[in-house]
């Protein structure tokens, strides 16, 4: 009898163990996609800054919106169509950098809703060349 109460014990912490390296793995490759979507977003979105010269022009040919003077945003929903913002899980921020001595240089973030960065770039207008940071 209590060789049978040991083999549950064991067989429930193994299980235990096996369960959490399942949900591991699942959070991983959710993460692994979201940066995948991200690069794309971003990619799409240095491309069109290239194209157009203004944060504000790239995200209107993208199906976004200007904020303020120097910015713009495109919303993503959970399933990375482009949205309006109350319904986005994702945004991608087009921003003029703050170097005064290279105006033409962008900034590029794509984050969650809720702030976390999944990845950004600088971008040159029209110069075709991106920097990953």
């Amino acid at each position: 009898m209590l060789e049978q109460v040991i083999a549950i014990a064991v067989f429930a912490v193994f299980a235990a163990v096996c369960s959490a390296i399942i949900i591991n793995a699942f959070f991983t490759a959710s993460d692994a996609k979201d940066i995948n979507y991200a690069l794309i977003a971003a990619k799409n979105g240095a491309e069109a800054y290239q194209i157009y010269g203004s944060p504000q022009e790239a995200a209107e040919s993208l199906g976004g919106s200007a904020r303020g003077a120097a910015g713009a945003d495109v919303y993503y929903d959970r399933n990375w169509r482009v949205c309006d913002e109350p319904n986005a899980a994702y945004v991608l921020r087009l921003d003029e950098a703050a170097d005064a001595a290279r105006p033409s240089l962008g900034e590029l973030t794509v984050e969650r809703i809720n702030g976390e960065e999944l990845i950004s770039f600088t971008v040159s207008a029209g110069a075709g060349e991106n920097n990953e940071k």
